[in-house]
């Protein structure tokens, strides 16, 4: 699962996407605006799906640093009690 959330988050993969888009608009006949419009969209796309997918990683980090703190507070807690 991380090396595809790392493929997705790669600016290299959504450029190459934007290219074939590109390439298969004008194949088909597209007027230049269209191309700009579509490759523009596969762009952003792209920007919004990476700073997601990281801010989840960013978070997913900071929730489970902070059950890890709070186990490790219960076990000092606990082997206090118990001296």
């Amino acid at each position: 699962m991380d090396t595809i959330m790392r493929k997705l988050s790669s600016r290299k993969l959504w450029a190459a996407l934007a290219g074939i888009v590109t390439g298969l608009a004008m194949v088909f006949g597209l007027d230049e605006n269209t191309i700009s419009t579509v490759a523009g969209a596969v762009v952003s796309i792209a920007s919004v799906i990476t700073y997601i997918m990281t801010e989840g990683k960013i978070d997913a980090a900071s929730v489970k640093k902070a059950v890890e703190d709070t186990q490790k507070a219960a076990e000092a807690v606990s082997d206090g009690a118990g001296e």
